[in-house]
């Protein structure tokens, strides 16, 4: 598990590698606190995302009360089909941008 973090203008790339649960908690707050200015735009990237749990569904929803909560622009990109059906599952498709 490893969580990289990129920024580029007003945009911060967050991508997760293999499981997404609470190990990886730390990691991935510090993605996006420890950035110098706040960006506009947060991507979270899944693609190389094996697993997701709720504790990873309580991250997500960490860094949307961060990013400005319902005014938050937040893409999830890359999801698996099982990692898709559980953001669908779970509603998250109504609260961010989810493909």
């Amino acid at each position: 598990m490893a969580v990289t973090s990129n920024a580029s203008g007003n945009e911060l790339t967050i991508k997760v590698n293999g499981k997404f649960d609470f190990s990886c908690h730390q990691e991935f707050r510090s993605s996006y606190e420890g950035s110098d200015s706040r960006p506009e735009k947060y991507i979270v990237d899944l693609g190389e995302t094996s697993y997701l749990d709720s504790s990873a569904l309580g991250m997500l929803l960490l860094l949307r009360d961060y990013a400005g909560g319902d005014s938050a622009q937040i893409h999830i990109k890359n999801c698996s089909p099982e990692i898709k059906k559980i953001l669908s599952i779970s509603n998250f498709e109504q609260l961010f941008d989810v493909s």
